[in-house]
């Protein structure tokens, strides 16, 4: 049975009378709601109150409760650009009321203002050259943080699901302000500049047993042209980052099942061992641990069909995320989710309720009346 979601944003909904109905009459019955995020500037086409959002830092979008992180090192910011103290849980209690199911949308290792604050536990490349907007889970105070983080984004709220981004390492590509890295480096590269060589990771290489000197420079010299990165340097290396991403894993779904019991959890993920991003690779155990992997879907080819089909190896069920914001046209789209499914997915979601205007929203409908066999309808 083929299910959906639309993911959206808490001021999405909030002052927006109109937004439950617009999600009906796209003919879905959940919402991905974000209650963490990451920075972000975004438009907001139908709100009758505003067209943009300056989301200036990463925020917990509940209320950050000093008697919680007292003692942590790495706290979250509340958000200033939102009028409510709760935005998520007013915005989830508008949607429930509705008659809409919530999904908790938790972005975990993507907060460019702690690693700005606090670069010993930012993603470093082999140049030792930082990346802010990356925490690395090899070390305890960024996987405290991420655990911590997950059980107050769902505090004393009911949701139906939740769904964990960025539950991993971030690598070298990033949509930061005015990028300007596309096209520089070949796949290979970005693989050896998403390598963390921070001192959590160059100590568990140690501690395994390598030289963490050596190890820096063969991915230097095979940045630079020369030999390489050999096979058993390149297993060390992804072993040991699986495994933080295990450790880190662990103690999100251990927070977030107790926060929120019974709920069933979504991981963003890729089949691709060494993807790093908002969807890191998967590692060995992994599938084995949430209830549902969700597989970035936005180009519509054949490769990304490729990467449905691989992720549903993992026997569990696949969720396509879908773009309706791309310059591909309703035509191409339809096919492109029509690929999808016959490629494994038992699950869309689609992106993004509030960033989408007009002219786009009749594509949510569209894309379901393509791969369910009786979608919903609303007035």
């Amino acid at each position: 049975m083929v299910s959906a979601a639309g993911h959206a944003y808490p001021w999405d909904v909030l002052g927006d009378p109109d937004f439950p109905g617009r999600v009906a009459k796209a003919g879905l019955d959940t919402v991905t709601l974000a209650s963490t995020y990451h920075s972000t500037r975004a438009a907001t086409p139908l709100h009758p109150a505003r067209r943009l959002v300056d989301a200036r830092h990463a925020a917990l979008y509940r209320p950050v409760r000093e008697a919680v992180w007292d003692g942590h090192r790495l706290r979250p910011a509340a958000p200033d650009w939102v009028p409510e103290p709760d935005a998520f849980g007013a915005a989830a209690a508008l949607l429930r009321s509705a008659g809409l199911r919530v999904t908790a949308w938790i972005v975990l290792t993507h907060d460019t203002r702690l690693g700005l604050r606090h670069a010993d536990v930012a993603v470093v490349n082999c140049f030792g050259e930082p990346y802010p907007y990356a925490l690395c889970p090899a070390h305890p105070d960024v996987r405290r943080y991420a655990a911590t983080l997950t059980a107050e984004a769902l505090h004393d709220i009911p949701v139906d699901a939740v769904s964990l981004e960025a539950c991993g390492q971030l690598g070298v590509d990033h949509l930061g302000h005015h990028e300007k890295t596309a096209g520089a480096f070949t796949a290979y590269e970005k693989r050896l500049l998403s390598v963390c060589c921070c001192t959590a990771c160059r100590a568990a290489w140690r501690a395994a047993g390598a030289d963490d000197d050596g190890m820096v420079a063969a991915l230097r010299t095979a940045l630079s042209g020369g030999a390489p990165l050999d096979d058993e340097l390149s297993a060390l290396i992804l072993a040991i980052r699986h495994a933080h991403t295990d450790a880190l894993r662990a103690e999100v779904l251990a927070a977030a099942r107790l926060a929120a019991p019974g709920a069933p959890v979504v991981l963003h993920a890729s089949p691709d061992p060494w993807a790093t991003g908002p969807s890191p690779g998967l590692t060995p155990t992994a599938a084995g641990d949430v209830d549902a992997l969700l597989v970035p879907a936005w180009p519509a080819d054949e490769a990304t069909a490729a990467l449905v089909r691989d992720a549903t190896s993992y026997g569990k069920p696949v969720d396509a995320y879908v773009t309706v914001l791309s310059d591909v046209d309703r035509s191409a789209l339809v096919a492109h989710v029509r690929r999808l499914r016959d490629a494994g997915a038992g699950r869309f979601s689609l992106y993004h309720l509030g960033l989408a205007p007009a002219g786009r929203q009749p594509f949510f409908a569209d894309l379901l009346a393509a791969v369910l066999p009786h979608p919903r309808t609303g007035s």
